[in-house]
């Protein structure tokens, strides 16, 4: 495995170990109250500190961003147009994984089972794993874990299938107190991402509290939890997102989504040297169709974040 994975193997095996002194930790510091839905109230001077920044990049970046953050151990947050409403795109397959893992899922028949599709079901480009295993089939832990750690369309699509359908997303949105997250229609046209649409759409907000509780929170019990965690931990899609603006010593369990209109998406849970947990989305768009997105703009957004909640609080 080399140098590097066994030191993310060890990375990923504490942040999973830790889980319950984490959640002890967070219960202490007050983040039940967030994880539960209210709005953060702390330190509004971090996200002042970070506004000019953020509006630098969108200038910069012709863009609009939406920036959400929370240091749960500090309660400091960021909010840059934390409210708006953003294309989802692939976000939310991390959703459908886990509403599999909660609603489907018992004693790990379901993520056992086979799943058989044809070449007409393929998402191309952007399903190369599940094109892979056309022949066999996947199971469908197999098609949750490319879904996040490749973000493969055809698996997406077949774990909405499993679940009823898109509206499905909408529905466990709604069940962990996400008034909303929804998702109206299938991969590739969910990704279309015009600005006036208000369908699969999503906010900074109302999106990183969702992971945060799937992830931190008791949204899902302790196996699928670590489950999901596993699989974000793995996602290989944001190398110049996340993993380009923070820390290369922080452990990041994140998921990514890309559309039309420049759009350029990172949301999940990253964890500081000390293990301490920041929940962080970003969401982006662009005003013209055909913009090609700017992964940079996510690595920024996010370096800037991690500036501002890392700085002693008070300082300049």
């Amino acid at each position: 495995m080399g140098e590097t994975g066994n030191r993310h193997r060890s990375k990923e095996s504490k942040i999973l170990n830790s889980g319950e002194l984490s959640r002890r930790t967070l219960l202490a510091a007050g983040t039940a109250t967030f994880l539960t839905g209210a709005t953060a109230t702390a330190a509004h001077a971090a996200e002042d500190d970070v506004t000019a920044r953020l509006r630098a990049l969108e200038e910069r970046y012709d863009a609009r961003l939406g920036v959400f953050a929370h240091r749960l151990s500090t309660g400091r947050s960021v909010r840059y147009r934390a409210d708006e409403l953003f294309p989802m795109c692939s976000v939310f397959k991390a959703l459908a994984a886990a509403a599999v893992l909660r609603d489907l899922d018992r004693h790990g028949e379901v993520l056992a089972r086979r799943i058989h599709y044809t070449a007409d079901d393929l998402v191309m480009p952007g399903s190369d794993r599940t094109k892979e295993h056309l022949a066999e089939g996947m199971t469908i832990a197999e098609l949750a874990d490319v879904a996040i750690t490749y973000s493969d369309n055809t698996a997406g699509n077949l774990l909405l299938r499993e679940l009823g359908g898109p509206t499905a997303i909408t529905r466990f949105a709604r069940s962990l107190g996400d008034r909303v997250t929804r998702l109206d229609r299938w991969e590739p046209e969910l990704n279309t991402a015009e600005p006036w649409r208000r369908t699969d759409t999503t906010s900074p907000y109302a999106v990183g509290r969702t992971y945060g509780r799937l992830v931190l929170g008791d949204a899902l019990n302790r196996r699928d939890r670590e489950l999901l965690t596993h699989w974000l931990l793995n996602n290989t899609t944001s190398v110049n997102r996340f993993h380009a603006g923070l820390p290369k010593t922080w452990t990041i369990a994140d998921k990514t989504g890309s559309g039309s209109y420049g759009t350029a998406n990172d949301v999940g849970v990253v964890w500081t040297d000390a293990g301490d947990p920041i929940v962080l989305s970003v969401l982006s768009t662009m005003p013209a169709q055909d913009a090609v997105r700017d992964d940079a703009l996510v690595a920024d957004a996010a370096r800037a974040v991690a500036d501002t909640l890392t700085r002693p609080a008070g300082s300049a």
